[in-house]
């Protein structure tokens, strides 16, 4: 056994269904999203109510963002040390508090939001609980599916798109705000009593500390993280930005742009499962570098800004689609190649990258409309992007062989050398 770890102790005859637990954390990730995501669709709103410019709207919903890709690495970290039976609760409770004050206090100024958005960050954080919990209950074969499908939780921001607004315009401001909270505190109350850690559940015993010196040290800590920078990133930027994309760029309303947005998410949310599920046939590398490459295309193509039907459209479409498949193969990389005792420390940093990678897009687009009145430049820069992380993809698959599924569990005992 690893010194660095010991055993949990699971009681003889609770629940060891990797389905269940799979769903279990899947709605949990959704329902943290869906808060994480409030602001999103009302950010054209608060512009007009408050009289703000092209950047402090960017501002305020890159800011959840921010919040919530940094807190994955102690999350990661302590979700390593005291497993998600304790952790998924504990994010989904926390996120009541900035979720209750924004809907009734904190929407009336850009500093209320600007705050209430920090700490809104915190439901970002639930995916770095999740990537762990599932990887400990699935065999290597089978982990790139399985992560893939609690990964498609992220389309808890399309839940959000499509109801933020619908609600509000139906009610009140406090309305989509209320209904989140009471979500949250009802799945909080589920996971406590129902969910359960895989049986044999490795323990770390070191400091966070020295383990999390022992996870940059890992070159999958940051190959990794630059993937996901990439992939991951930009679907949250797109997610979180697209409805005010669309409003400026194409004079589109609040609704009409909020349900094109849930359309972008949707199809990102349902490719990401398909990525696992290629990456266990393929390998995750693969996957990437197909991934990537129909991202340069389609962001090229979209930096003319051409007409939205059939042209723009097809390129957000090619774009999600890419962006899921990518973020999907990510994880199944992670899952291949991260010591089993070290996946929740690995996923707290790769996903911290991710949200990052999201966080400047929004600023940078706003700023550049500012200054150019329109988004050419910025899609141009992803469409460099995306031919980078092409070529790191590339070099990840010739030095791990690019072996497919059946190498999986030899390819894993061996991961920290193959880069």
């Amino acid at each position: 056994m690893n010194r660095e770890t010991t055993p949990t102790t699971e009681p003889a005859g609770r629940a060891r269904r990797p389905g269940a637990v799979l769903a279990l954390a899947t709605v949990g990730f959704s329902l943290n999203f869906w808060a994480w995501a409030l602001l999103s669709p009302l950010a054209p709103r608060f512009k007009e109510a408050l009289d703000l410019t092209a950047f402090q709207q960017a501002l305020i919903v890159a800011v959840p963002v921010v919040v919530g890709s940094l807190g994955r690495i102690p999350v990661g970290a302590l979700t390593d040390r005291y497993g998600a039976r304790v952790m998924f609760p504990a994010v989904s409770f926390a996120t009541i508090v900035p979720v209750l004050y924004l809907g009734l206090w904190g929407s009336t100024s850009l500093t209320g939001l600007l705050v209430g958005g920090f700490f809104l960050g915190i439901g970002g954080t639930a995916f770095a609980v999740g990537v762990p919990l599932v990887n400990s209950w699935f065999p290597p074969n089978r982990r790139g599916f399985a992560i893939g499908v609690f990964g498609a939780g992220m389309g808890g921001t399309a839940i959000s798109a499509l109801t933020t607004v619908k609600l509000v315009d139906a009610g009140s401001i406090t309305t989509p705000f209320l209904i989140t909270a009471i979500a949250l505190a009802a799945y909080g109350v589920l996971a406590a009593v129902v969910m359960r850690d895989a049986p044999g559940r490795q323990v770390p015993t070191e400091s966070f500390a020295r383990r999390m010196r022992a996870t940059v040290a890992l070159p999958i800590t940051w190959q990794a993280a630059a993937l996901y920078a990439v992939g991951f990133g930009a679907y949250v930027a797109f997610s979180v930005y697209l409805p005010a994309y669309l409003k400026t760029g194409y004079d589109l309303g609040q609704t009409d742009a909020a349900n094109r947005m849930a359309g972008f998410v949707v199809l990102a949310v349902v490719m990401r499962p398909v990525g696992g599920w290629l990456s266990d046939r393929l390998h995750p590398t693969k996957v990437m570098l197909g991934a990537f490459a129909v991202v340069a295309v389609a962001a090229t193509v979209q930096s003319a800004t051409p007409s939205l039907a059939p042209v723009g459209t097809l390129a957000f479409l090619s774009m999600a689609a890419a962006l899921g498949a990518a973020s999907g193969a990510t994880f199944a990389l992670v899952a291949l190649l991260a010591p089993a005792n070290k996946v929740g420390s690995v996923t707290g940093v790769v996903g911290a990258a991710g949200g990052l990678g999201g966080f400047v897009p929004p600023l940078l687009m706003g700023s550049l409309y500012g200054v150019y009145g329109n988004y050419t430049l910025a899609l141009l820069l992803l469409a460099a992007v995306a031919v980078g992380a092409l070529v790191l993809d590339a070099t990840i698959g010739r030095r791990a062989g690019g072996s497919g599924g059946a190498g999986r569990s030899e390819e894993r005992g061996r991961g920290t050398a193959l880069a």
